[in-house]
C-alpha cells in the first residue's frame, strides 16, 4: 500500500524545517551604551535570530541634558554654553545655528567680516566633525592608523578654538550681532595651518582606505538607504547625499556669506555606509576649499553690529571708555532690562556637518526663550537605523552605526 501523500506538495523535510522555524525563539542583546564602538551613551535593544537582526530598537535616553529647557531660563547669549555641547563634536556650529535663529527673531543685519568669520569656524568645524566620523568609522572597523592621522588635524583646529576663544573645546564664541573677539594675526596664521595640513592628512588617510580590502568588505552594500527612503524619514546632510539627495542648505537656502564662495555638494546614489563614507571624505576637500577662499576674501571693518542697535554686548574697552557702552552693558548683563525681543516665533536651520540642525524659538518680549526647541540631525538619523540595519549580522551594526555618527547629546535633550 502507498505511502499516504504529503500536504501542499511538502515532503518531510520541509515539515520539519517548519516545525524548527515556528519553535525558534529569537534572543534579546543589548547593544552598548558600554560597548566600544558606541562612543558614547547609545543602547541598540537588537532581536536576534543567531546572528542576523530581526529587530532594533533605539533607546534615546540615557544623558537627560534638559538642553532645550535651559534655553528657556538663560538669555539669549548665556545659551551659548548649553547649544556647545549638544553636538560636542563641532561646537561652533551649534553656536552659528541658534545666532541664526535669534538674528532672525530680531532683524539683525551682520556685518561683512562677521559673516566670513563665522562661515570660517562653521567650515573648520564641518571638518573637525568629519575627521572624527571617518577616523572613528575606521577605527571601529580595524584600521587603527587613519585615526590618528584624522585626529593629529583636529588637534589643530582646536588650537584655533583656543587662539580665537581661549578655549579649545567649547569655544563659547559668538554674541547676537557679532563674536566675541575679532579674529588677529594669530588666530589666521592657526587657520593657514589646518590649510597647510589638510592635503597631506586627507591622502594619508585615502591610501590607508580606499584600497583596503578589509575596510570595503565592511562597508559596501552594507546599511543601504534609498533616496525615497532618505526623503519619507526627512534624512539630510551627508546620510541624504550619499544616497542621491543634493539638498544642502547652503544652497538651497543661502545664509552668511555662502552665496559669495564657490564649492560643490558632493553626492552619491549607492546610499549605503561606504557611500556615506566617500560623501564625508568630499565633503572635507570642499570646506578646504571654502576656508581658502574665506581667508583670502575675508573683509576688513568692524565684526560687531554697532552698539546702537543695543543688540550686542560691548567690548571691554568700550564698557570702560564710552557713557553709552557702560549703560548698555549694565542693561544686557542684568536681568529684565535692555533687550527686549518682540512677541513671535521664528524657526532657522543651518547645514551642520551631520545635517539640518534648526532652532524654533518663542519669545514673549524678554531676553530669554519662551519655549525654545531644536531640530538636530542625529535624532531623525538614529530613528532610521531600524531599516538600516534589519537582516544584518551584528558585526554591521559597528559599519552602519559609524557612518551615521550619532551624536548622544543632540539625543534625549
Amino acid at each position: 500500500m502507498a505511502a499516504p501523500a504529503m500536504g501542499m506538495g511538502l515532503d518531510e523535510t520541509d515539515l520539519e524545517a517548519e516545525e524548527q522555524d515556528a519553535t525558534r525563539a529569537t534572543w534579546t542583546l543589548n547593544f552598548g551604551p558600554q560597548h566600544p564602538a558606541t562612543h558614547t551613551t547609545l543602547r541598540l535593544i537588537l532581536e536576534l535570530d543567531g546572528e542576523r537582526i530581526v529587530k532594533a530598537t533605539p533607546d534615546i535616553g540615557y544623558l537627560h541634558s534638559g538642553f532645550e529647557k535651559l534655553g528657556e531660563h538663560l538669555t539669549f547669549n548665556q545659551y551659548v554654553t548649553i547649544v556647545d555641547r549638544k553636538n560636542y563634536i563641532s561646537p561652533p556650529m551649534n553656536e552659528v545655528a541658534w545666532f541664526h535663529a535669534v538674528e532672525k527673531l530680531l532683524e539683525v543685519e551682520l556685518t561683512p567680516r562677521c559673516q566670513y568669520i563665522r562661515v570660517i569656524i562653521s567650515e573648520l568645524a564641518r571638518m573637525s566633525d568629519h575627521l572624527l566620523c571617518t577616523g572613528a568609522a575606521a577605527l571601529d572597523l580595524g584600521a587603527f592608523t587613519a585615526f590618528l592621522y584624522s585626529f593629529n588635524l583636529r588637534e589643530l583646529i582646536y588650537d584655533v578654538y583656543e587662539e580665537m576663544s581661549g578655549y579649545r573645546f567649547h569655544p563659547g564664541y559668538l554674541r547676537i550681532g557679532g563674536v566675541l573677539y575679532d579674529f588677529n594675526d594669530r588666530v589666521l596664521d592657526r587657520i593657514r595651518r589646518v590649510l597647510d595640513a589638510f592635503p597631506k592628512v586627507y591622502a594619508d588617510v585615502s591610501k590607508l582606505l580606499f584600497r583596503n580590502r578589509i575596510f570595503l568588505d565592511r562597508v559596501r552594500g552594507i546599511g543601504v538607504l534609498t533616496k525615497e527612503q532618505a526623503l519619507a524619514h526627512s534624512c539630510s546632510g551627508p546620510l541624504a547625499r550619499a544616497s542621491g539627495v543634493t539638498y544642502d542648505l547652503r544652497k538651497d537656502e543661502p545664509y552668511l556669506c555662502y552665496p559669495e564662495l564657490d564649492f560643490d555638494v558632493p553626492y552619491t546614489t549607492e546610499g549605503d555606509s561606504w557611500a556615506r563614507f566617500i560623501v564625508r571624505m568630499e565633503e572635507l576637500r570642499q570646506s578646504h576649499r571654502i576656508l581658502e577662499q574665506a581667508i583670502r576674501k575675508l573683509p576688513s571693518g568692524p565684526v560687531n553690529v554697532p552698539i546702537a542697535e543695543k543688540f550686542p554686548l560691548p567690548d571691554k574697552l568700550t564698557a570702560y571708555n564710552s557713557m553709552e557702552g557702560l549703560i548698555q552693558h549694565f542693561e544686557l548683563i542684568m536681568p529684565n532690562r535692555g533687550l527686549q525681543s518682540p512677541v513671535d516665533e521664528v524657526y532657522a536651520a543651518v547645514e551642520s556637518p551631520n545635517g539640518e540642525l534648526g532652532y524654533y524659538l518663542v519669545t514673549d518680549g524678554t531676553q530669554s526663550g519662551w519655549r525654545v526647541r531644536t531640530r538636530p540631525p542625529s535624532f531623525i538619523h538614529f530613528s532610521v537605523f531600524p531599516l538600516l540595519i534589519k537582516d544584518h549580522l551584528i558585526a554591521d551594526i559597528v559599519a552602519v552605526l559609524g557612518s551615521l555618527n550619532i551624536i548622544a547629546a543632540e539625543l534625549d535633550r
